[in-house]
Parts: structure tokens; C-alpha cells; sequence
């Protein structure tokens, strides 16, 4: 990383540590209790209902030889991994350009936008690789591990992160006020996280509605972090979402640059 993007990877590491306590429920608390709550409350019921046949269709069919938490709990690291990706690359963003103009500092200095863009990507992938990080020893905690391969779904999650955060990054630049991010959360980001998977198999939605969701960036999260979470990763597969997720990452990180420069510079 560059000198000057290291400066600005710095600058958000010093606010973080001032504001760290405010992000602990969101962050590491809340996909706890989804996984208590739904992983082992709901989960219990499921995996009931599957050895005792009822059920032959849907999710019990989906998660032969596998309980319901653990299928679960890739699923809820890849969902948080995009939530908290949306949550930095949002508001603070915002921050840095309309309310604070901490952005609009930086670059009075040698820091140029590209730098503001590649500095607050690389703090939100290290905000993404201890949300993961926690998360994933959580899920050990639970019992929800089932194969060795499954600590690859830790950078499987933050690939997952990043593939929202450089679009959300370039689009929050366009944003004059906070209004576009109702939107975004309410239009997009809640219900990728409702029916990307996370739950339950994405053949139990209706028809019409599958081809939607198998384009989406979460479900490709999900599924590939569930593949290696579960010891089912097939190569072609893999691949396929490793490649998504990475343009992704990549026209993101290239609009970013476009959208950061056109704002910041006048």
C-alpha cells in the first residue's frame, strides 16, 4: 500500500479506536443471537422434523446429513460480513465528504482521492476480517464447524464484504444527503439478507423469484462460504463465485475512483 492511502488506513484505525464500543452489538452481538435464536431455537425444530420425515421437501431435504445450525451459520458470516460492509461504507463515508469534510482535508495534503479510496477500502477489510474472524470462533463455540476447510470461509466472507463495500463506497460519494441510504438498506440490503439463503435454500422461494436471487452478490457469498464451511465446495463453483465476487470488488473499486475524484476535486 502506498504511503499516503496508509495515512488515511491510519486516520480510520484512530477514530475506530475511539468508537469501537458503539459498533460491538451491530458488529459481533447481534449474528450472535441470530445464531442462538435461530441456530439453536429454531434449528432444534428443524432438525426434529427432518429425522422424523416430515421433512421430505424444502430445507430438510437441502440440509441431508447436516443440522440446521450448521447450515446456518455460514450463511449468517457472509450476511454480516455485507451488513457491516454497507455500515462503513455508508454514513462514514458521508462524514468524510459532507458533514465532517474529513476527506476533503486529506487530499489539501499529498493524499490524492485515489488514496482516500484504496486507505478506506483496506480499513474496511480490516474491519471485515475481525468481524469474520469473531464470528467464525463463535460458530466453533456453537459446534457449528464441521470440516477443516471451513476457516476458509473467514476470507470467503471478507471477499463477500468487499463485493459490497467498493459499490456502496462509490455510490455514498454521488450521495448529498442520507436519504439515498434509506433506500439502499430498506430496498437492498434487507432483503438480500432475507432471502439470499441465509435462512433456507434459495430453491424453497417461488419460481419467478429464484434467477433473482442467484444473480445477487450475497448469494454467491453465502453459498460459497457455506460450500467450504460444509466441506462441499466443488472447484467449478468455487470459481464461479470467487469470479463474481471479484468483479464486483473490481468495478466497485473502479467507480469509487471515478465517483471520490468527481466529489473531492472541484
Amino acid at each position: 500500500m502506498a504511503a499516503p492511502a496508509a495515512r488515511v488506513l491510519e486516520h480510520e484505525l484512530l477514530v475506530y479506536r475511539r468508537v469501537w464500543r458503539g459498533s460491538v452489538f451491530s458488529s459481533f452481538l447481534s449474528p450472535v443471537l441470530f445464531l442462538a435464536a435461530m441456530g439453536l431455537g429454531l434449528g432444534s425444530l428443524v432438525d426434529a422434523n427432518a429425522a422424523g420425515g416430515g421433512g421430505a421437501s424444502g430445507s430438510a431435504a437441502a440440509l441431508t446429513g447436516f443440522s440446521y445450525l450448521a447450515f446456518l451459520a455460514p450463511g449468517l458470516l457472509a450476511s454480516n460480513a455485507m451488513q457491516t460492509a454497507a455500515g462503513e461504507s455508508t454514513f462514514p463515508v458521508m462524514a468524510g465528504i459532507v458533514w465532517v469534510k474529513s476527506f476533503h482535508g486529506m487530499i489539501a495534503t499529498p493524499i490524492r482521492p485515489a488514496d482516500v479510496v484504496v486507505g478506506k477500502l483496506a480499513y474496511v477489510a480490516l474491519r471485515l476480517l475481525l468481524v469474520s474472524a469473531a464470528f467464525f470462533v463463535v460458530t466453533v463455540l456453537f459446534g457449528a464447524v464441521t470440516g477443516p476447510t471451513a476457516v476458509l470461509a473467514v476470507p470467503a466472507a471478507l471477499l463477500t464484504g468487499l463485493a459490497f463495500a467498493a459499490p456502496i463506497a462509490a455510490f455514498s460519494a454521488t450521495q448529498k444527503d442520507a436519504n439515498g441510504f434509506n433506500a439502499l438498506f430498506r430496498f437492498g440490503v434487507i432483503p438480500l439478507f432475507l432471502f439470499s439463503g441465509t435462512f433456507f435454500p434459495v430453491a424453497q422461494l417461488p419460481a419467478l423469484l429464484q434467477p433473482l436471487a442467484y444473480v445477487t452478490p450475497l448469494w454467491h457469498g453465502v453459498d460459497l462460504c457455506r460450500s467450504l464451511a460444509l466441506g462441499t465446495a466443488e472447484p467449478a463453483m468455487t470459481l464461479v463465485h470467487l469470479a463474481y465476487l471479484g468483479t464486483m470488488t473490481a468495478v466497485g473499486v473502479a467507480a469509487a475512483l471515478v465517483t471520490f475524484r468527481r466529489r473531492l476535486v472541484r
